[in-house]
């Protein structure tokens, strides 16, 4: 998102928590107020239909209960609340020190986010239209300037 993001940026505190309560993440400080999503198959896949994300800074987050991990690529993780599922976020696992992506529906305040940039929208399913003007990129466009998994489902 950088660019695109910037008139977007905030520095504040926002509260989230999985479906259950026992993951709770609190950011103060920065993160970016608006929502990227992304149409791979891998992203349909962990989220069930469409996945989306805002950043958060990670000097600026703080995560409070037991959280399971997954390797989902050699150089990114997706993290949930082995309770009750709750998909959490998706970062760099090569870097300690990486933003966050988080899924906006755990922080109450995300539901005003605007959507700013889609990724992957040739793969977008037909049920799954997102509606006003925004950033986008097909999967060959998103591919040419960004680390990805080669040989991923269409």
């Amino acid at each position: 998102m950088s660019s695109l993001a910037d008139q977007y940026r905030r520095r504040g505190q926002l509260q989230g928590a999985c479906l259950c309560g026992a993951v709770q993440i609190s950011i103060d400080g920065d993160y970016v107020a608006a929502v990227g999503a992304c149409h791979c198959s891998r992203c349909q896949r962990s989220a069930g239909v469409l996945w989306g994300a805002f950043v958060g800074s990670a000097p600026a987050v703080t995560v409070t209960g037991e959280v399971a991990r997954y390797a989902s690529t050699e150089f990114s993780e997706r993290a949930f609340c082995p309770v009750c599922g709750s998909n959490l976020w998706l970062r760099d696992s090569d870097n300690d020190a990486a933003d966050y992506g988080f899924m906006p529906a755990l922080f109450p305040e995300a539901a005003a986010f605007p959507l700013i940039s889609e990724i992957y929208t040739d793969c977008r399913p037909a049920y799954v239209p997102l509606s006003g003007s925004h950033a986008t990129k097909t999967r060959a466009e998103w591919e040419a300037d960004n680390r990805h998994v080669e040989g991923d489902m269409p």
